[in-house]
């Protein structure tokens, strides 16, 4: 088994989290611009944005999601949500990830044969990018797990952190020391999932 398959086995959704990792917070910065860098889009288009919180902002983002959830969340089912955002907040940081629409917009007009084809291409290099920034973090022994608290929290954070209006959320990794390993994993059968021909 390579490095790179035992990577991938150990990035799992960790929902027990705390605050002390085992890196800097200088030093996450650090990772998650590399591996932002070196993770594809289509055409090089680079379309990825990244907001990353820690301390006080991390537990704002935490405050504003629960805010904008308490009126739509029925009363009785709250303290369940509450608990999980409660439950973030415990962990070290918050990554927020954006894609830039501008750019987007752009390839479509300047190639309108694959126009349809550019927000899907979008959406497939932020979900490269999240699952490599992830990766990367479970290789440290980070725990994390991936929300999409958007479009809900949209509005109240790009006027908290001044997002440009072209920034389109996409969603937002939680991470933090592990507290207790994710289960054991289940898989489909491979004759189910694969086809091989020569």
């Amino acid at each position: 088994m390579t490095q790179f398959v035992e990577a991938l086995k150990n990035r799992r959704s960790i929902y027990a989290l705390g605050n002390e990792v085992s890196l800097t917070e200088e030093e996450i910065t650090s990772l998650i611009k590399e591996v932002v860098k070196e993770s594809p889009t289509s055409f090089n288009s680079q379309t990825q944005r990244v907001v990353v919180l820690f301390d006080g902002a991390h537990k704002k983002l935490w405050d504003i999601t629960e805010e904008a959830l308490k009126p739509l969340t029925p009363e009785k089912a709250f303290p369940n949500t509450q608990a999980k955002l409660q439950s973030f907040a415990a962990g070290k940081g918050t990554i927020l990830f954006f894609e830039d629409m501008d750019i987007v917009k752009n390839l479509q007009e300047q190639f309108a044969l694959y126009a349809d084809n550019f927000p899907v291409w979008s959406e497939q290099a932020s979900g490269l990018t999240q699952a490599n920034v992830w990766t990367a973090l479970a290789e440290h022994n980070i725990g994390a797990n991936l929300q999409h608290y958007n479009p809900v929290i949209d509005e109240e954070v790009a006027k908290e952190w001044n997002i440009p209006a072209n920034w389109k959320l996409r969603g937002q990794l939680v991470f933090g020391s592990i507290g207790s390993q994710a289960p054991e994993k289940e898989y489909m059968n491979d004759e189910d999932r694969f086809f091989v021909y020569k």
